[in-house]
């Protein structure tokens, strides 16, 4: 497929391609947060302290009288971080191993995936939990833990794929030749499966950017004082009855990005299928 015709039927997608506009929107935040912000985000004012949002601080305040709008901006750092790295590493982990495990078949796919099997029916919460109490907590604990839960699923989907396009007859065509099996691997068959690993990566980004935020709500991710969006969401709870606006931002940010995400992985889907008319 073309790009001129994929770029015409994804901007025809407004939902799509303004969920893009938005993550490229949230990814400048996060590298520029530090000129963005209209405080630092540690800046302490314990006589401002739980003020509600004003002109002063639009998002109003926290406990320790610490600008909750600042602090967001901060938090969208990690957590965009956490979840970019955790989708581009699980995506080149999972995709390695599906690969070979789909090309070579036989026993060698057969003992690789009973090995998936075994990992993926151990909950993924669970796995995490024991991966960040072995290696740490903190930002690369909570990196690793999700990187090593996220490319058991792409491993499965890649294999799939392999399977599928090995049989086609340009992989024939070119074991005819003689071409060594890595260049068939990669050189024929995993180009062809870009658009599968796009549209997963949007898809893994929001299910880590949750699972991050899940961690650090329930204490088991980040601790203080790193802030990420689930660290301000956990913050906001313990006074959610008096001073809602402390978890609804967070909240808000965490379901908006997310949504977003899931759009866009709807729209390059959908722009990606040869088979819709453009």
């Amino acid at each position: 497929m073309s790009s001129r015709p994929f770029i015409k039927k994804f901007k025809q997608d407004r939902m799509a391609f303004g969920s893009l506009i938005l993550i490229l929107l949230l990814l400048g935040v996060a590298v520029f947060g530090e000129w963005l912000s209209p405080y630092p985000h540690d800046l302490q004012n314990v006589e401002n302290s739980l003020a509600s949002p004003d002109w002063n601080h639009w998002m109003g305040t926290d406990e320790l009288g610490r600008d909750l709008f600042s602090r967001l901006i901060y938090g969208a750092r990690i957590s965009m971080a956490v979840s970019v790295l955790t989708g581009f590493s699980a995506l080149l982990i999972g995709t390695c191993y599906g690969a070979v495990s789909g090309y070579s078949g036989g026993r060698v796919d057969n003992i690789m995936m009973r090995g998936v099997d075994v990992l993926y029916a151990i909950p993924d919460l669970l796995l995490i939990i024991l991966m960040t109490v072995l290696i740490g907590r903190g930002i690369a604990g909570v990196f690793i833990a999700l990187t090593l839960v996220s490319w058991i699923t792409v491993a499965r989907l890649i294999r799939g794929e392999v399977l599928r396009l090995k049989t086609f007859s340009y992989v024939e065509a070119a074991r005819a030749f003689g071409a060594k099996p890595a260049t068939i691997l990669f050189k024929h068959i995993l180009p062809n499966t870009l658009g599968v690993l796009i549209v997963t990566l949007t898809f893994r980004s929001p299910t880590a950017i949750l699972a991050e935020s899940t961690l650090s709500f329930i204490g088991l991710g980040l601790t203080p004082p790193a802030a990420s969006w689930g660290t301000l969401a956990n913050e906001g709870w313990k006074a959610l009855k008096f001073y809602p606006h402390l978890i609804l931002f967070p909240g808000l940010a965490i379901f908006i990005t997310m949504l977003a995400f899931n759009f866009l992985g709807d729209g390059l889907r959908d722009a990606l299928d040869v088979r819709r008319e453009p």
